[in-house]
């Protein structure tokens, strides 16, 4: 390479070097905002995790403080002072009140407490169908057949977590209406389903034998 070449390459190189620290200069400050955001970012996201974690661990210490005393009537005063923020915590706490109730003979106040956490939009699904489900099982026949077979129906839907108990709870409904044939076709129907748990898989066998039923083989 001669020496013309070698000056000519010099200057290019400090040149571009310029260049490259004037767009330093003018556009460097939003890298480093990129980065400060990125980074403050990160460390909010942690900050509101340990939060989260610090309420959800006092909550559950309060509950289990409420559920010390031995008396139901104290446990449900106990559990009525504790307040809980996330709709998640609010479900859960009400349905160890309604449980509480339900042990104390108080069924419709159980029944309303259940009510009010199926209701309430801000609580995720899951928790909304337990407490319809189970308010359903403390109104009992309280409530008409075709009332508890619609509102059956209605968590017997594909998808739902609580399918099969819905079913079962629908052919116990056919059982009380006469209907046995239906029963044990809905009870052979829940045994051949590939996620029904072994408790209400024992459940359905024993109730399709107590009603003059046959297993098919395995």
């Amino acid at each position: 390479m001669s020496d013309t070449d070698s000056f000519i390459e010099e200057v290019t190189e400090e040149v571009r070097r310029d260049r490259l620290f004037k767009t330093l200069r003018k556009y460097g400050w939003i890298g480093v905002v990129a980065v400060v955001a990125i980074v403050g970012g990160a460390a909010w996201n942690e900050y509101t995790k340990a939060q989260e974690r610090a309420k959800a661990e006092a909550l559950g210490d309060s509950i289990l403080g409420a559920l010390e005393p031995e008396a139901p009537e104290d446990r449900i005063a106990a559990l009525g002072e504790i307040e809980a923020e996330a709709p998640g915590g609010r479900a859960l706490l009400g349905m160890l009140t309604a449980a509480e109730q339900g042990a104390d003979d108080r069924a419709g106040d159980a029944a309303e407490t259940l009510g009010g956490i199926a209701r309430d939009g801000e609580v995720p699904d899951i928790y909304r169908d337990i407490a319809s489900f189970k308010r359903l099982l403390q109104l009992g026949d309280s409530l008409s057949v075709d009332e508890r077979r619609t509102a059956f129906d209605a968590l017997a839907r594909p998808g739902n977590p609580l399918r099969l108990l819905a079913e079962e709870q629908l052919a116990l409904i056919e059982v009380e209406t006469g209907d046995t044939e239906a029963a044990i076709t809905r009870l052979k129907a829940i045994l051949e389903d590939s996620e029904t748990s072994s408790g209400l898989r024992q459940r359905a066998s024993q109730a399709i034998v107590a009603l003059g039923g046959e297993l098919d083989a395995a």
